[in-house]
């Protein structure tokens, strides 16, 4: 399948485009897309979502910031970053103020917006559900962030962007049924006023996990680290989709840490998985081997720095490959 063709998008008529970079799979095989293409570097941008906050590691791996830094800079495209203040752990804790302004990182500097909204409580984890009013981790950290980012910046003025992301159709039926091609939320185009043509593209949709694999091991990256632990999907490290394997590997991994969520979890009284506590889900579980057998690959992907290259000659499909997908339904 060449997803570029299957829809005749015309890549050469963006002044700008825009990769989501998550560090995972999908979000890398749509940066091989675009090379593979011929878009020029240097009008592609890859923006990573801390969900942390550029703060101190609460739910997502330490190591993917240094990873996805080492992954852009291997292939001399700019990255920025952005990030809801004071992160995901701040959003959690909000009781009766605002949510948070988004700062992000551009071509000149850093720079903020937001965090006008009405005052409102949250005192408790996103919970397991579609409903991204309830399941505010995509919304609030990501999807609202990017928004920000884009229409904080006067330079996507009178401009096309193209923004790209890495849904599947194969993750879940609601992810199935999201457009390959349609207007991105942050578009203005039909407005009198601070036009901004910007279109929002998911080129892997239709792709099987396979293909994807397939186009980063011939670009020979090298996954990410909690690919190579057996983890199915690079999410934040204590998704709250996870698995009764992945929270069990999780509590071996880093018992301090998952002692804190429970923590979280007896203080609002209120479970991310509703129906039982994390603990309790972690006792259904068994711990991955790659977990037990790798204390090195452990360490490093709860380190903050990234030391492997990221460009292989001896590509191998990770142990998480194919492996329990435990995302959005």
């Amino acid at each position: 399948m060449n997803a570029i063709a299957d829809i005749r998008l015309d890549l050469s008529s963006y002044d700008a485009i825009i990769v989501a970079l998550s560090g995972g799979k999908d979000s890398i095989a749509c940066l091989c897309l675009l090379l593979d293409a011929g878009v020029d570097p240097d009008r592609i941008e890859l923006w990573h979502h801390d969900v942390d906050g550029h703060g101190g590691s609460f739910m997502d791996w330490p190591s993917t910031l240094p990873y996805v830094q080492a992954l852009a800079a291997a292939f001399s495209v700019p990255l920025y970053c952005s990030w809801r203040n004071g992160g995901f752990e701040a959003e959690m804790l909000r009781e009766d103020r605002p949510t948070t302004p988004v700062w992000f990182d551009t071509p000149y500097g850093m720079r903020s917006a937001g965090g006008q909204g009405r005052p409102g409580t949250r005192l408790r984890f996103p919970q397991v559900s579609a409903d991204l009013s309830v399941r505010w981790c995509s919304s609030v950290l990501k999807i609202d962030v990017a928004d920000v980012a884009i229409r904080g910046q006067d330079r996507f003025l009178g401009q096309r962007t193209l923004v790209v992301t890495g849904e599947r159709a194969e993750e879940s039926p609601s992810r199935a049924r999201y457009a390959v091609l349609e207007p991105h939320r942050s578009d203005t185009r039909t407005g009198s006023r601070r036009r901004r043509y910007v279109d929002h593209w998911r080129p892997v949709h239709a792709f099987p996990e396979a293909q994807v694999w397939d186009l980063i091991a011939r670009h020979r990256i090298t996954p990410a680290l909690p690919y190579q632990l057996g983890f199915g999907r690079m999410s934040c490290m204590n998704c709250i989709f996870g698995s009764a394997a992945q929270f069990a590997s999780i509590r071996h991994m880093a018992p301090d840490w998952f002692a804190r969520l429970m923590a979280y979890e007896r203080q609002f009284g209120c479970t991310i998985k509703r129906s039982m506590s994390l603990e309790a889900l972690a006792d259904r579980g068994q711990v991955y081997r790659q977990v037990l057998g790798r204390p090195d690959l452990v360490r490093a992907a709860l380190g903050d720095d990234w030391r492997a290259p990221i460009r292989c000659t001896d590509w191998q499909l990770p142990a998480g490959a194919f492996g329990e997908r435990a995302g959005p339904t």
